[in-house]
Parts: structure tokens; C-alpha cells; sequence
């Protein structure tokens, strides 16, 4: 046994170099690459997160320009069809007046044409009836012959 245990010093010991080389090694990769790196890595994680931070907050930003943008075209066109809508009235308006106007005159034309129709009627029953008596004697006189007398039947008639 004694044997074995200084085989395995011995094999310790000539592991020993090895082992503090690897432990040297090691601290050399921990102090110039793993340190680094792991700080690079804090680094791009930590812009990463920033710029989801900033990405986050201009699309907020766009999202709230898009709002705005789409209420003042909301009102735009409130405006413009409020715009129109007033038009159409002023020409409804406009379009009604004057059809007042021309009913108005066309009432006053048909008015005026039946006062000079009546006028006009009235005259020729006052012809007719003149003339009656007139014909009436004519067509007496022809028919009979003779003239007849100027009595009250004529006048009256």
C-alpha cells in the first residue's frame, strides 16, 4: 500500500504543474476574455433594451400622430360636409324663392288674363245683346217682309 500511496504522490506532484498551468490559464481567460466579454454582453443587452425603449416610445409617438392625424381629418371633412350642407341649403333656399316668385307672377298673370277675359266676356254679352234685337228684327223683316214696328218687344230684348 505504501507503494501505491507514493505512486500517487508522485503522480501528484507531476500533476501539480499542470494543474497550477490550467488554474493560470484559467485566471488569464477570466481576467481578458470571459471579463470582457460578459461586460460587452451587460452592454449589448443593456442598448438592446434601450432601443426596445425607444422603439416602444416613437411607435407610441406614431400611434398618437396617427390619432391626431385622423381626428383632424375627422373634423376636416365635419367641416366640409357642414360646408356643403350649407350650400345646398343656400340653393334650396334660392331654388324656393324663386319659385315663390314665379308662382307669384304666374298667379298674377292668370289673375290679370281673367280680369281681361271678363272684361272681355262681359263686352261681348253687351254686343250680343245689342245685336240681338237688331237680327231679330232683320230676320223678321226677311222672313215676313215687311218691317216691323219699333215696340217695347225689341227694346226690351
Amino acid at each position: 500500500m505504501h507503494e501505491i500511496a507514493h505512486q500517487l504522490v508522485e503522480l501528484f506532484l507531476k500533476a501539480l504543474p499542470t494543474v497550477f498551468i490550467v488554474f493560470v490559464f484559467y485566471l488569464i481567460l477570466r481576467t481578458f476574455f470571459f471579463g470582457p466579454l460578459l461586460k460587452v454582453m451587460q452592454e449589448r443587452d443593456a442598448r438592446t433594451r434601450g432601443a426596445q425603449k425607444s422603439a416602444e416610445a416613437a411607435q407610441s409617438a406614431a400611434a398618437e400622430k396617427i390619432k391626431q392625424y385622423e381626428d383632424a381629418l375627422k373634423q376636416g371633412r365635419a367641416q366640409l360636409y357642414a360646408e356643403q350642407d350649407a350650400a345646398r341649403r343656400k340653393l334650396l333656399d334660392e331654388r324656393n324663392a324663386e319659385l315663390k316668385a314665379a308662382r307669384a307672377r304666374a298667379a298674377e298673370e292668370v289673375r290679370v288674363a281673367k280680369e281681361r277675359i271678363g272684361g272681355e266676356l262681359s263686352a261681348a254679352r253687351s254686343e250680343v245683346q245689342a245685336a240681338s234685337g237688331k237680327l231679330s228684327d232683320e230676320i223678321a223683316r226677311r222672313v215676313l217682309g215687311t218691317r216691323p214696328s219699333a215696340g217695347p218687344a225689341t227694346g226690351a230684348r
